[in-house]
């Protein structure tokens, strides 16, 4: 588990040194998905959904293509929006409603994005192995979108908040 807390603290400080002064979302994002993506061990994909009219539409990943749009609600994704909490699902066949946008995703944690109080999208990651994710991963992966959302400007983003 020590090693698995150090991996997760070394990439949350990779995301400070790779956003730097940047404020620019979109790029963050980018930079964020490719950034998990490659240093999470057991990933197969890693991106972003944003809420745009009313439901969250694909945003910045890595990773096979994704499903587009995902009402609120709907799948883990769109759970994770409407109750306003992190879902860990150790296997994502046997929760209602999954969405499989890739057959080889067995299991997934999913962070809703949180700017001033109101849910503007989620961080998704899944993996091929079930019970990939965990505690430890929840509270630096929340962490980590914590960063994100400090080193971000959203002024910006056109999108719905929840």
């Amino acid at each position: 588990m020590e090693q698995k807390e150090e991996k997760l603290r070394e990439i949350n400080e990779k995301l400070e040194y790779l956003i730097g002064n940047e404020r620019d979302w979109l790029a963050n994002l980018a930079n964020a998905a490719a950034l998990l993506y490659n240093e999470l061990d057991e990933v197969n994909w890693a991106g972003f959904y944003l809420m745009r009219g009313g439901e969250l539409v694909l945003g910045p990943f890595q990773g096979l293509p994704a499903c587009v749009r995902i009402k609120v609600g709907r799948g883990v994704c769109g759970s994770a929006v409407r109750d306003r909490k992190t879902y860990l699902v150790p296997d994502v066949h046997k929760f209602p409603g999954h969405i499989a946008c890739d057959e080889a995703s067995r299991s997934e944690i999913v962070i809703p994005v949180e700017v001033d109080g109101d849910i503007i999208g989620v961080l998704d990651i899944d993996s091929p192995v079930k019970n990939r994710f965990d505690e430890i991963d929840k509270r630096y992966l929340e962490e980590f979108v914590k960063k994100i959302i400090n080193l971000s400007d959203f002024i910006d983003l056109e999108i719905d908040k929840v």
